[in-house]
């Protein structure tokens, strides 16, 4: 079928809004028309050529959601008309998969980012040319797009989908590693550095488990507002001061019990460790690319304080995504406070927005 998509030819490169051909769907997947697709920092960093296995020309987008309008043979999960958020790639039969760990597959990364299915067969293309799509088994930047069906989450269908694209990811990455890595007791202390668009849900499910103090660290002030706005007690803002380290001391008396890491820059990292009371743990969910090293104090670490990386949450999607759509839906969760809408054509100016600190969640509308 002929699909309206955002296409990026070459590294750096712009997004192009064109026509291309989408397959159809196989016996074990699903066809999902686009209502509306988170954009991420991830997407740009594919753009940019952060992924190596991906080639162009290519279609990103990885918080897809929207209605189901056909469905393979096999397909049992959902049907036709169901309103789904499509979700992160998982293969289902590494050791991982099978106890029951989805987001750390050990296939993830071939699944998310080489641009094929994992048979390598494309799911666009223009003419007898493929266009490297599937990523992270969707390519949601589309008016159209095809996923396997363990990857799609039926959501409920008062739930409006033009919000839902960003709980595909950001949200259930930030959400989940609060509620699923952490899991706080009411009154524990918790510091968020850096509250874009992931920090922002890993500070509302914070707020949600009644953490308190609830301390945001950012270098945007209008970050910081949103973010007492949606429950932070405390706000510091990181590029006027820099005894970070020595306020979240002051604020929480021995340091706090959680800190949670979004920026994966090792300075910040550092910080968010330091800044923990003895016993304390810091959950990091921001990405650094391989090489990038960060510094400790061994005494620090000594004192019974945890480091721990956390990939999409912790998040089992068919359980978990419903949940946060259940919290959004009861005001528990108000995830639309930190989106800014745009037009597939307007992309181009999600992205600049995006970059450049004036928007915290860009999600991108398909036109039909």
């Amino acid at each position: 079928m002929r699909i309206t998509a955002a296409v990026v030819r070459e590294k750096f490169a712009a997004f192009e809004i064109d026509s291309l051909e989408l397959t159809d769907p196989r016996p074990d997947e699903v066809l999902v028309r686009i209502v509306a697709s988170g954009m991420c920092q991830t997407d740009q960093h594919a753009r940019d050529g952060y992924y190596p296995a991906m080639k162009y020309p290519a279609v990103f987008g990885h918080e897809g959601a929207g209605e189901v309008v056909a469905t393979g043979s096999a397909v049992r999960k959902v049907k036709t008309g169901d309103h789904v958020i499509i979700s992160f790639p998982w293969c289902g039969a590494c050791q991982n998969c099978r106890q029951h760990a989805p987001a750390y597959c050990l296939d993830a990364r071939k699944l998310k980012s080489s641009g094929t299915r994992a048979d390598g067969s494309t799911l666009m293309c223009v003419g007898d040319d493929p266009v490297y799509s599937a990523f992270f088994q969707q390519s949601s930047f589309a008016t159209y797009a095809i996923a396997n069906e363990r990857f799609v989450v039926k959501v409920r269908r008062d739930a409006p989908l033009e919000r839902l694209g960003p709980f595909a990811c950001s949200i259930q990455t930030g959400a989940g590693a609060v509620l699923n890595a952490m899991r706080p007791k009411p009154g524990e202390s918790c510091v968020v550095f850096g509250v874009g668009a992931v920090g922002l849900a890993g500070l509302m499910a914070a707020k949600h488990a009644g953490c308190d103090p609830l301390i945001a660290v950012d270098v945007h002030e209008h970050r910081l507002a949103l973010a007492q706005e949606l429950g932070a007690t405390h706000t510091i803002n990181h590029a006027n001061r820099t005894d970070v380290v020595t306020e979240i001391r002051r604020i929480t008396g021995a340091g706090a019990r959680y800190t949670l890491e979004t920026s994966a820059l090792p300075a910040v990292l550092r910080e968010a460790v330091e800044a923990l009371s003895p016993v304390g743990t810091c959950v990091l969910v921001g990405t650094a690319r391989a090489g990038t090293e960060v510094a400790l104090e061994m005494p620090v670490v000594q004192q019974g304080r945890i480091l721990r990386g956390v990939v999409q949450g912790d998040s089992r999607p068919d359980e978990f995504i419903p949940q946060l759509v259940d919290l959004m839906m009861d005001g528990k969760l108000p995830a639309e406070r930190m989106m800014t809408f745009y037009d597939l054509a307007d992309i181009n100016r999600a992205a600049k927005d995006s970059s450049e600190g004036r928007t915290i969640k860009p999600v991108l509308r398909m036109p039909h």
